[in-house]
Parts: C-alpha cells; sequence; structure tokens
C-alpha cells in the first residue's frame, strides 16, 4: 500500500529550497545544462525576487509541493492569475463569456513559467515519480482551485506528453502553434541554405548582407562574456519594445541584475554595436537541446537587423553548438521565409463549472481542427525545396 502524498501551497519559491525544487525541476542540471533553463529554481526566484512576479504583477506565486514519506516528489509553478496577460495562450473570450454569465473568472489558476511562451514540463517530478507525481499534482491543483471557488486552472506551454496524460486524468487539452527552427544535422549555415528553395536562399543572403551593413559589428556574449554595462542598453530596447507590444514591460530591471549574476551561464546575447554602443540587441536562454528566443530591441531601426539578431544568429549559435532547435517565441508567420516552420504547442485545462466546462469542450474541439489545417497549409507554403525539385545553390 503506497504512502500517501501531501500537497501544499507556497507564496515564496525559497520555502520549498532550491534543492528539492531542481531534484524535480532539473535533476540533469548536475552533470551539465538544463533541458528547460527556464523552470530552475534560479530563473523562477529570479522572478520573484526582481518583483516580476507578485505584488501588483498579476501573478502572485502559490508554488505547489507533493511530499510522500518525507520527501519532496514533484513541484509545479502555480500563480494566481488576476488577468490574463504575459501567457501566450489567450484566454480573454472564455474570460468575458463566463463574466456575461455571470461568473466571476478571475482569480484563476495558472500552471506556467511567467512571460515564457516556450515548451518545457510544467509538472515538475523527482526521477522515479513521474506517474505518481503528476497524478498528485493535478489532483491537488484541481481540489485547491473547488475548495477556493477559483474558476479555472491553465496549464500552458506544457510538453505533448502532459497533455496526453492531463487528458486521460481528466483536464482537456488545448492546441496552439509557434515557429520553430529544426537542425536536420546541418554544419554550417550554408548547409542550411542548401536545403531551401532558391528565392528564399537569395532571399536570406540579401538580408544578412543588408544587416550587417548597419555601420558596426555584430556579437553573441555568454557567461562572463555579458557584462553588468550590456544590460544598461538591452534594458532601454526591452523598454521599448514591451511599451509598443505589451503597454508596459513584464520584466522588471532588477531582473536584469539577477540575470547578470545568476542566469548569464544560461543566456546568450547578441548585440549589434556601433561606434562601442549596442543599439539593438536580442536575447536567448539556453537549453540542453534548444535555443529559446525570448526578447529584441532596438534604439535605431535598420535594415534586417531584427531578422539578424533574433533568427539567423541563432540559427548559427544552434549549429556551432549542436543544438537541435531554435524556439524564437510566440506568433509571427514572417518566420517561415525564414526557416522556421509551424509546430503544435500544447496546453491543459479545467473548469469548476460543469455547463461553462462542457461549453469549452465544443470549442477546443472546432480550434483544433482549425489549427490542425492551419499548420498543414502554413508548412505546404515552407521554404524548404520539395525532394523531386533539383536546384543549384
Amino acid at each position: 500500500m503506497s504512502s500517501l502524498i501531501e500537497i501544499s501551497t507556497h507564496n515564496s519559491i525559497a520555502e520549498i529550497g532550491q534543492a528539492d525544487w531542481d531534484a524535480c525541476a532539473c535533476p540533469e542540471d548536475a552533470q551539465g545544462r538544463p533541458v528547460d533553463p527556464f523552470t530552475t529554481y534560479r530563473f523562477l526566484q529570479a522572478l520573484e525576487e526582481s518583483g516580476s512576479v507578485g505584488g501588483r504583477s498579476g501573478w502572485q506565486p502559490r508554488y505547489l509541493r507533493a511530499v510522500q514519506n518525507g520527501q519532496v516528489i514533484a513541484v509545479a509553478p502555480l500563480y494566481a492569475k488576476s488577468h490574463s496577460q504575459g501567457e501566450y495562450m489567450f484566454d480573454h473570450n472564455w474570460a468575458q463569456a463566463y463574466e456575461n454569465a455571470g461568473g466571476n473568472y478571475y482569480p484563476k489558476h495558472q500552471i506556467a513559467v511567467p512571460f515564457t511562451p516556450a515548451t518545457g514540463r510544467r509538472f515538475l517530478t523527482r526521477e522515479g515519480f513521474d506517474i505518481v507525481g503528476m497524478s498528485a499534482l493535478i489532483q491537488g491543483a484541481v481540489q485547491i482551485a473547488a475548495d477556493n471557488e477559483v474558476s479555472s486552472i491553465h496549464t500552458t506551454f506544457c510538453t505533448e506528453a502532459e497533455a496526453l496524460a492531463g487528458a486521460e486524468m481528466g483536464l482537456m487539452p488545448r492546441i496552439g502553434q509557434q515557429f520553430h527552427w529544426v537542425n536536420e544535422g546541418y554544419e554550417t549555415f550554408d548547409g542550411f541554405l542548401n536545403s531551401l528553395s532558391s528565392r528564399k536562399r537569395k532571399n536570406i543572403r540579401k538580408e544578412r548582407a543588408a544587416a550587417q551593413s548597419f555601420g558596426g559589428e555584430i556579437v553573441m556574449l555568454t557567461g562572463d562574456q555579458i557584462q553588468p554595462a550590456h544590460w544598461d542598453y538591452f534594458w532601454q530596447f526591452y523598454q521599448d519594445t514591451g511599451a509598443r507590444k505589451w503597454g508596459s514591460p513584464y520584466l522588471t530591471r532588477a531582473f536584469f541584475d539577477l540575470a547578470q549574476e545568476r542566469l548569464r551561464d544560461d543566456i546568450l546575447l547578441a548585440l549589434a554595436i556601433r561606434d562601442g554602443v549596442p543599439v539593438a540587441g536580442a536575447l536567448n536562454f539556453i537549453g540542453r537541446d534548444t535555443l529559446y528566443g525570448r526578447y529584441w530591441g532596438c534604439t535605431e531601426h535598420h535594415d534586417c537587423l531584427h531578422f539578424e539578431l533574433c533568427y539567423y544568429t541563432a540559427i548559427d549559435y544552434a549549429i556551432a553548438h549542436g543544438l537541435t532547435r531554435v524556439e524564437a517565441g510566440a506568433q509571427g508567420e514572417h518566420k517561415l521565409a525564414r526557416g522556421y516552420l509551424p509546430h503544435t504547442t500544447h496546453s491543459l485545462h479545467w473548469f469548476g463549472d460543469a455547463g461553462f466546462r462542457e461549453a469549452i469542450a465544443r470549442y477546443l474541439k472546432a480550434e483544433r481542427n482549425a489549427i490542425d489545417h492551419e499548420i498543414e497549409v502554413l508548412t505546404s507554403y515552407g521554404p524548404f525545396r520539395k525532394a523531386n525539385i533539383e536546384e543549384q545553390p
């Protein structure tokens, strides 16, 4: 007979502790780089300590912990949300419908990495406790939501395996799509270009040449190559982009100071520097197999510099370091022409109200069919040359 599992919530990740959290989130970190840099203790704690979550952010930490026989067997990044910003899997229509029916959609519970549309495990289990740990976390999350009359639980950008397992446990799966670049064993950037149609290949070469003519140099920095002064410039870039996209930036200035202190080995910073001054930059996080593009910004506009810093330098880095994938963030059909193809993303959802749950289930079925079709169509318009067409490089 198995021992009982105790589920608890915590307002600070420090209450769980780094050793127990990372034993569930990234046990492979002891042998090298973690698979997912975003669920590490150091990343989530930096969000919390910097004030990017908590306070008036609308992301209130309620980290889940599952304990059996005195051992932490599973954890999850759970947040109480008072809005739907910073999620990148949109439920604004659901919120409006729920409140039009007389309910209170907020607060809702979100199992996610804040402001991070990158696929990764969300039910973080210690090795050997995959099934029992995930089951305990889901049952605990549902019970906590029901006890507190929370409208819903949303687990976003989970893995496909979690989506399948969660569906078997009674959660509702949802799909979306993002554009990812996949490394097909390319040894050089030219090797990648040779897999494209002639027209797309020529266009990328023109874009790279245009970007390189901005009057300075492009550098890629990681680890100790990144200096505190670089964040002063990148903060300007981030504020400009955040103001235009979201109204106000999600991350605080203090987050980048903590990134310099604790996360710089997880970061690839691509900067365009002219006359000794950075004028544009792209921030990436490095996983064991994947490079994750996160933020871009500039103080000067130069033709194609966005494409160079965000997409092409990322491919350069991935090829040079044997990474299998580049995830370039949410949305952006312009990525298709640059070698980034549509890929399915996954989420899981629970609603306490049975009637609303049935309505959402019908919606998700129709949405899935539409997204499956969209991915098929977009893939057919991809830049890669057809196998039966012989072209000269």
